[in-house]
């Protein structure tokens, strides 16, 4: 299953050419490109304004759960590059163990799935956080959607405590764009474009070119991260009732995993500057995905989406990591830190189909607004493993330890690079196809002028192939299972300005892996309820445009996979429960003051007891939730004023993350922490925009997430960046 150096090089190859196609499309640009912009936008604005999968056409007052959007201007006022500094501007989502920085993990309001895979999240409503293609660069995305409560009913994925949408920029049938480059702390250097274009007989198909290459060292000696990607999409506006558009991802990232620091009673924290891997030990991680949609309006009530989805990712490349309990990670002296050596190559393969018809319509006198749909997706998920670990350590001290047997790095003096690869012995070697059906709809009914009630489902059909390579002879196991999930709502409008709102719904999420009878698991389950207001503050004053927010919410989550007895037979028994309020506000003001608000207060426990698959420690009913923090605010201001006649704008954030369980089973806490971040632009020639960004203003040690108290993520110390972007 490996990649062959030639398949490698035939993808580099491709990415060459397109990065090469972009210029060329850059030095073609017609002259005339801005006398014409207004013109072709009104020509073409019948598809610039589209419907979008899943979501349906409701405004902010009308929507049972809760949406925030993060769209590209927070985004780059946060100085945000990466989804999980996107994701820090919402206070219902948390940072979890990430794998060594080798992807994306979070929690919304208490909960994640499977901490052995990437947080699911979504690319235009197609799934693309499973598989392995590293952290999420934002470069290409118009907005980060945090799709708060319960969703499966309709996306039949997610987490379980809502989902994360990312919308790309996609041809706005205009010519333009810009070019930035960045350097910061650690010898960060970074380039981006976008570009986009029209051409046609009519100006009727849209083109956008957007890449980027980064290469930046770290805080963490000798680690260094290079990674570049490339975003084309072309988009056709068939007539004035149908649209055709076509993306493609290519990204590559080459990094080293970094477990992070090491925790004892003994001698605390290590220190947060030492990387415990081996520089030379690199992972590569790579994506390819394709994206396709059909959309076709048969009036201005009726629609239908048709979507088809492909995404390969792959994750191969060697690590070392930090050891677990009797083989001592930090030693009885405090001298040194073992470590065990691992061989990753993984892939994954992921495709998806759907059709969606929405429609609006009367019957009975009552207005209606529905979504039905059918989707199907199959993931193939293909690892390899292999693995050096030594015997248990107990408690002998460094000096009497031969180095190279357990892969020793010292704490005072680490030296990389002086000890051969070790042989290692396979681990894992697999293959898993999950697939499945589903059919979905909702309906939204107007009951009178201000009360709305919203009904729906969705209906799974499961299946499950695991192939143990492992096993003399390979095993071959096989099953299937199916699901229904409700979904209830009811928003009241007390005024034009305010509403009232409350739902219920359940989820699923398939688990991977069998019991011991080779039967696959029934999947994770979720219920969730909610009730909330919202306000349009521009409805009630005319010197504020926004809106804000306030949730009280409860959700219940069962079988979670936990072994039940000793660690032979795992079982989908885990039970816990999360419930909180949130308070959301995004508002800008007369005088060009903007402020994003969002507090979350979240209590998350285990409602049972029983033993967690992932770290083989015990719980009891009252265990926190790991990485969950009860309390977590994000703030962000910004003033937008004039230098003389030169537009510039000033503005910092604010993030607070409360104390929290850094490992299930124990008493090891991660200690809150508060980060102050700052900024300020200007635009000293027309066109130009100068930018300078301070982060962790106030240089605070702090550690965003852990998966036990020898893996443990610190924060950056205080970072600086300045960047130069041109608009054309």
């Amino acid at each position: 299953m490996s990649k062959t150096a030639s398949n490698r090089m035939m993808k580099m190859t491709v990415a060459a050419a397109m990065v090469s196609a972009s210029w060329i499309a850059l030095s073609v640009a017609p002259a005339n490109a801005q006398d014409e912009e207004a013109e072709r936008v009104e020509e073409t604005v019948f598809v610039i304004g589209e419907r979008r999968a899943y979501q349906g056409n409701f405004d902010f007052l009308e929507e049972t759960t809760i949406n925030q959007v993060i769209d590209n201007e927070l985004l780059v006022d946060a100085g945000a590059f990466t989804l999980d500094e996107a994701l820090d501007l919402s206070a219902s989502v948390a940072r979890q163990n990430n794998f060594g920085g080798l992807w994306n993990s979070f929690s919304i309001r208490g909960f994640s799935g499977d901490i052995n895979l990437p947080s699911g999240f979504l690319v235009n409503g197609f799934n693309a956080g499973r598989g392995f293609g590293g952290p999420r660069d934002l470069v290409g995305i118009e907005s980060v959607e945090v799709l708060k409560g319960p969703r499966s009913a309709l996306f039949g994925r997610g987490e379980p405590g809502g989902t994360i949408n990312l919308v790309t920029k996609r041809p706005e049938f205009e010519t333009g764009g810009y070019i930035q480059g960045t350097i910061g702390s650690w010898e960060q250097y970074r380039a981006e474009g976008d570009y986009q274009t029209v051409f046609g007989e009519s100006d009727e198909v849209g083109l956008r070119l957007i890449g980027f290459y980064e290469d930046a060292e770290s805080f963490r000696e000798g680690k260094e991260t290079q990674k570049y990607g490339f975003y084309p999409s072309i988009r056709f506006a068939l007539s004035e009732r149908s649209s055709l558009s076509y993306e493609l991802e290519y990204t590559n990232q080459e990094l080293p995993q970094d477990r992070g620091v090491i925790f004892s009673e003994t001698f605390g924290f290590s220190p947060i500057e030492l990387f415990v891997g081996e520089p030379d030990a690199l992972i590569e991680t790579e994506t390819l995905g394709h994206q396709l949609e059909y959309r076709y309006d048969f009036s201005d009530d009726w629609g239908l989406l048709l979507g088809a989805g492909f995404r390969e990712t792959s994750l191969v490349g060697d690590a070392y990591e930090t050891n677990f309990g009797s083989r001592q990670p930090y030693l009885v002296d405090g001298q040194a830190i073992s470590r065990f050596f691992r061989f990753r190559d993984y892939e994954a393969e992921y495709t998806v189909l759907r059709a969606e018809l929405t429609g609006e319509f009367e019957l009975g006198g009552l207005r209606h607004r529905l979504i039905a749909g059918v989707d199907y997706d199959t993931f193939d998920n293909d690892q390899v493993a292999d693995r050096f670990r030594q015997a248990g350590i107990g408690g002998a001290p460094s000096s009497s330890l031969d180095p190279t047997e357990y892969l020793l790095i010292f704490v005072n003096n680490p030296v990389y690079g002086q000890y051969p690869r070790p042989d290692a012995t396979a681990q894992i070697d697999r293959l898993e196809t999950l697939s499945g059906t589903g059919f979905y709809f909702q309906d939204q009914i107007d009951l009178t002028d201000k009360l709305q009630v919203r009904i729906g489902g969705r209906f799974d059909d499961f299946e499950q192939d695991l192939e143990n390579r492992r096993a003399d002879p390979v095993t071959t196991e096989s099953s299937s299972n199916t699901y229904f999930s409700p979904q209830f709502g009811v928003v009241y409008n007390a005024t034009d300005a305010i509403s009232l709102y409350g739902a219920y719904g359940e989820g699923i999420r398939q688990l991977s892996g069998t019991d011991p009878d080779g039967d696959s698991f029934d999947p994770n389950k979720t219920k969730s309820t909610e009730i909330g207001i919202k306000a349009d503050l521009g409805q009630i004053s005319n010197q504020i445009e926004g809106t804000a927010s306030l949730t009280l919410f409860n959700v219940e989550q069962s079988n979670i996979l936990v072994f039940a007895s000793g660690f032979s037979d795992p079982i989908p028994a885990g039970e816990a429960e999360s419930q909180g309020l949130e308070a959301d506000a995004n508002l800008t003001f007369a005088n060009d003051v903007s402020v994003w608000f969002s507090y979350a207060y979240t209590d998350g426990e285990y409602t049972n007891s029983g033993t967690d698959t992932s770290t083989f420690t015990s719980f009891e009913p009252g265990t926190p939730l790991v990485n969950s923090p009860e309390h977590q605010l994000s703030l962000q201001v910004t003033k937008a004023f004039n230098v003389g006649d030169k537009p510039a704008e000033i503005g910092g954030g604010l993030l607070y993350v409360g104390e929290r369980s850094g490992e299930l089973g124990s008493d090891f806490t991660l200690p809150d922490y508060t980060t102050v971040r700052v900024f300020g632009e200007i635009e000293p020639f027309e066109n130009v925009a100068l930018r300078l960004d301070v982060d962790n203003l106030f240089d605070e040690t702090y550690y965003t997430d852990s998966f036990a108290n020898v893996w443990v993520q610190p924060g950056a110390p205080q970072r600086v960046r300045l960047t130069a972007a041109y608009r054309f």
